[in-house]
């Protein structure tokens, strides 16, 4: 589970990506609200942790931003900020939880696999796009022609495709998507994935096709008639 960390207060910072990460998550920190939503927007997060108060803009800010996009990811807010009012502004404008500081690494923990469940909850498991079906829970790209089962990896770069047709995505995209900021992976893995959908597509009899744009990225589009 990749998480986006929201919190200006350095010290504090790294010691949550250090708890969270000797817990199996991976965690990306950011410091003021402008990077937050630059961050969030780029839909490689599983889940935000989010303070309230930051510069530039405050979380209240952000998290509004972020729902006005359109952009449901969960968001847990941490906060100093305890008043009542507050927590119910901020589940008010789209927090799926609310926790105060101080608070226990423990109950931390806990309220982030709480977090995640919701999102695990979404009751819709199949991306349909033109006569392609891909089910989220299998992994089973299928169409009345046949199936795959596909890989980790393929799925990922499947699942965005059909989940934003016609948005083309970069190859820097897909690298920090799937194999992370840290990876050394280069471009022709990219390419080497795009290329396994393109033959499972074609085996497919797909209406829809992986295109190209030059120096730009990739696009999942109908087929030319």
């Amino acid at each position: 589970m990749r998480l986006l960390l929201v919190e200006d207060e350095k010290s504090l910072s790294r010691a949550l990506c250090s708890i969270l990460e000797d817990n199996g998550y991976s965690v990306d920190p950011v410091y003021d609200g402008e990077d937050a939503i630059a961050f969030a927007n780029s839909e490689i997060y599983d889940g935000i942790i989010l303070d309230v108060m930051i510069p530039k803009k405050n979380g209240f800010e952000v998290l509004e931003s972020i729902r006005k996009s359109g952009n449901m990811i969960p968001v847990l807010i941490l906060s100093a900020r305890s008043r009542v009012d507050d927590r119910v502004k901020g589940l008010d404008l789209g927090a799926n939880d609310y926790l105060t500081k101080p608070f226990s690494p423990k109950e931390l923990l806990a309220r982030i696999r709480a977090m995640s469940r919701v999102k695990l909850a979404e009751p819709d498991t199949t991306l349909r796009v033109g006569n392609i079906i891909l089910d989220k829970s299998t992994h089973e790209l299928s169409s009345t022609a046949g199936n795959f089962h596909l890989a980790n990896k393929e799925f990922q770069m499947m699942e965005q495709f059909m989940s934003h047709p016609k948005r083309v995505y970069s190859i820097d995209f897909f690298i920090e998507k799937i194999w992370g900021y840290e990876s050394d992976a280069e471009q022709n893995l990219v390419w080497t994935y795009v290329s396994y959908l393109r033959k499972k597509l074609k085996v497919l009899h797909a209406d829809v096709k992986i295109k190209a744009y030059r120096n730009t990225g990739y696009s999942l589009e109908p087929c030319d008639d």
